[in-house]
């Protein structure tokens, strides 16, 4: 039996509260990235694991150290890291002739990879060559997707979604517009994907809401997808899967529309509209002759007096 999966009883309050954080819980933890360098990577993968640290942090660990490994061929290395930093994510790069400037991006499910895609750098551009204001540590990014691969092409659907885990940050219960100061861009165009980062610059407008403007902060990257490694339909169906405490109880006679508007729905027992009081006015006043043809009979005529 592995170290790691063996059951483990703490002896000490911090080992106890170290192995509380990593139970399962109902709402989970902010996913953590663990950034590695294979054993022949170079310097411009070395910066690209840097930079993307840099955006990621505090929620990503990067090892120094040279890892010779290959995940399409073995991921026993990743899995044992993976449990080790307790990080769902991971980015791996390396540099071959065959395949330069390589990264890999997956995450794990119990431990174990879900999905994995290559990309190959085509071109990049790092923080330190944009001499702009920065971001500060921590931000939550704005994703935009921009290109019908996204939706048509499953590859890439897969991708997208495997970059919304990745750059997602933690959830937050509400919004503040100063708040909101970095974009990431992501464009699928002629078999290449473009990341570009902005800095979202909130200008004077003269009305209430304030005049946008982007300014590139880096990093950017050309991306070419190579080979790729995705889970099977109901190995993906069982990873969505949520706790049926999370899923929200259905109230009888209550539905929504499409824009959060809610309807309800109320049971009463059959009115009889016949004896409904409606408002007094002479125009419904019934006339002698009416009353006289509901009873059944004519009045006799009052007699004159000689």
């Amino acid at each position: 039996m592995d170290a790691l999966d063996r059951v483990v009883k703490p002896k000490t309050k911090r080992a106890k509260r170290f192995l509380e954080k990593r139970e399962p819980k109902l709402k989970e933890n902010t996913k953590n990235a663990m950034l590695i360098k294979g054993g022949n990577a170079n310097l411009t993968v070395t910066e690209v694991l840097k930079d993307i640290y840099a955006v990621k942090k505090p929620f990503a660990v990067l090892y120094k150290k040279k890892n010779i490994t290959r995940p399409f061929e073995d991921q026993t290395s990743l899995e044992f890291f993976s449990k080790k930093s307790d990080c769902s994510l991971f980015l791996f790069g390396s540099h071959n002739k065959k395949r330069p400037n390589n990264l890999i991006i997956g995450r794990m499910f119990d431990y174990h990879v879900l999905d994995m895609i290559e990309l190959g750098v085509e071109k990049f551009v790092s923080l330190k060559d944009v001499k702009n204001s920065k971001c500060p540590e921590g931000t939550k990014p704005m994703l935009i997707f921009a290109g019908d691969m996204f939706d048509v092409n499953e590859e890439y659907r897969r991708l997208k979604s495997l970059l919304i885990d990745f750059f997602r940050g933690p959830s937050v219960p509400s919004i503040r517009l100063a708040g909101l100061e970095y974009v990431l861009h992501f464009t699928a165009v002629d078999g290449k994907i473009y990341m570009r980062s902005y800095k979202v610059l909130l200008k004077k407008s003269g009305c209430k809401i304030p005049r946008i403007e982007l300014e590139e902060m880096g990093p950017s990257l050309d991306l070419v997808m190579r080979r790729t490694h995705l889970a099977s339909d109901d190995l993906y169906k069982l990873s969505l899967k949520q706790p049926k405490a999370l899923k929200p109880k259905k109230k009888k006679n209550i539905s929504h529309d499409v824009f959060g508007t809610t309807y309800g729905r109320i049971h009463m027992q059959k009115q009889d509209l016949g004896k409904l009081q409606t408002r007094k006015m002479k125009g419904l006043k019934k006339r002698p002759a009416e009353k006289s043809a509901e009873d059944g009979g004519v009045s006799p005529k009052k007699s004159k007096s000689a």
